[in-house]
């Protein structure tokens, strides 16, 4: 990273905390040279980037100064904790008449579980997918139908390194994007009938897997900011026979919740202490806004009690369908059950993100996907602010790409769901997020596709029909 990058993001993240408040000058050229010890044109080149990702802005004659639409005039949900429910799963009907919804193209994508393609280098991706079917031998093809393509997972092996996670590369088994790595992890250690913890709002694929192999769902709720309830979970350790539990410790989905370093470690000491595994559920780790990327709980497994899972499709090459997990103790179960499935995950394109992993420039494309789903999420906020009705709440998370909305309670998301579908508008409605179909007055909004025109109008439009319940 160069110099300017690293002081742009030492600014964006005192702008980010609220050190530096909404309309607050930023520090001249002239006094940040002499303070910070770089050169005026660092500055420059700094403000600049800051200036593209819509969180300073030029006043003649006066300086830089912090965008009045980082100004935070919604504020953010509050956890509204509930007891611990052990729930019998029922909602991909749901799920999939929301989800069909996104299948017109002229369908304006809140609702989408994926930022636009076009932030994504598929013509440089192409160019490694050529490259490396040319070099493709016959032998390799068979041999790297196992745990998968050895250059790809050292690859992923070095990335964990960079989180302080180090990883023996017989740990890693790549899969079909990491829902078939989080599907085999959960069949490893259950069975059915078998009590699963899994958070409360959850991503809706968590609840449709727990149908199919019919588990049940243990709620545990999940602060807008902190993450999981340590101490809802405790009391459900202590008084259920869970088996499992399947979490997101950063960049939760839907709320975007992180825990700190200090409750992972809580979280990981107290799933030791009953001997119960992890599922890292972790697809997000890579779109993190600051300067440090988030510690996965992984990083504290001394047991091998962490099934760590992780994925290119949300930052990299979503029609790809690569994933992986790091098993820890039970990595050798999961690559035999997934020979028993699926065997293997396209060859080619393994050897296509190995080859781009090594020489395609992956962090100078993840710096520049950050910056802009950063300013795409000022972007959303800002037209909320200007649509939605006050007593909105709306979290802010600190990466990815959803914005998680509470809406006043006499809204019935189903209900927006349908009439904002009706003026062409996709959005994940609350219920589907829950195993009670809780949230009911909840919906999650997609900022990971570029800000235009269009997307205003469709705040707007959804402005329009908040106000009309």
């Amino acid at each position: 990273m160069k110099r300017y990058e690293r002081f742009a993001d030492e600014i964006a993240v005192l702008i980010r905390t609220g050190v530096l408040a909404p309309g607050e000058k930023v520090p001249s050229v002239r006094h940040a040279s002499r303070t910070y010890g770089v050169s005026p044109s660092t500055v420059f080149q700094a403000y600049y980037l800051l200036e593209d990702r819509g969180l300073i802005q030029a006043r003649a004659r006066s300086g830089y100064f912090v965008r009045e639409h980082a100004r935070r005039p919604l504020h953010e949900p509050e956890q509204h904790v509930r007891p611990a429910q052990t729930t019998e799963v029922d909602v991909s009907e749901l799920v999939f008449s929301v989800l069909d919804s996104l299948k017109d193209p002229d369908t304006v994508p809140f609702g989408s579980a994926f930022p636009s393609p076009e932030l994504f280098p598929l013509p440089r991706l192409a160019r490694s997918m050529a490259q490396s079917v040319r070099e493709m031998t016959g032998q390799a093809i068979i041999a790297d139908m196992t745990q998968g393509n050895p250059d790809l997972r050292r690859q992923i092996a070095l990335r964990y390194m960079v989180s302080g996670v180090r990883l023996p590369l017989e740990e890693l088994v790549i899969s079909n994007g990491a829902l078939e790595a989080l599907n085999l992890c959960l069949q490893s250690v259950t069975a059915p009938g078998d009590l699963v913890a899994i958070e409360s709002p959850a991503f809706y694929a968590t609840l449709q897997v727990l149908e199919r192999l019919k588990l049940k769902a243990v709620e545990i709720p999940v602060h807008p900011r902190e993450g999981i309830d340590l101490e809802v979970l405790a009391d459900s350790l202590e008084q259920l026979p869970i088996k499992a539990c399947w979490f997101m410790s950063s960049l939760q989905n839907p709320l975007g919740a992180s825990m700190s370093d200090e409750k992972k470690r809580g979280l990981y000491d107290l799933l030791c202490r009953h001997q119960v595994p992890l599922i890292e559920d972790d697809v997000y780790a890579e779109l993190y806004y600051g300067v440090q990327p988030p510690r996965p709980v992984k990083s504290f497994d001394s047991e091998g009690l962490v099934m760590h899972c992780g994925s290119f499709s949300k930052c990299l090459a979503p029609g790809y369908r690569v994933g992986w997990v790091a098993g820890g103790r039970y990595a050798q179960r999961i690559a035999r059950l997934k020979l028993m499935t699926t065997i293997s995950p396209s060859v080619p394109a393994q050897a296509a993100l190995a080859d781009y992993l090594q020489h395609g420039g992956y962090d100078r494309h993840l710096r520049k996907l950050r910056h802009l789903l950063e300013s795409q999420q000022a972007s959303m906020l800002a037209s909320a602010a200007r649509h939605f009705p006050d007593e909105t709440r709306v979290t802010r998370p600190a990466g990815g790409y959803f914005l998680w909305f509470e809406f006043p309670q006499r809204v019935d998301s189903l209900q927006l769901f349908r009439l904002a579908l009706a003026q062409g508008i996709s959005l994940a409605p609350g219920p589907i997020f829950s195993a009670t179909r809780a949230f009911g007055h909840c919906a999650r909004l997609n900022h990971g596709h570029p800000w235009d025109a269009q997307s205003e109008q469709a705040m707007a439009t959804l402005g329009r029909i908040l106000a009309a319940f």
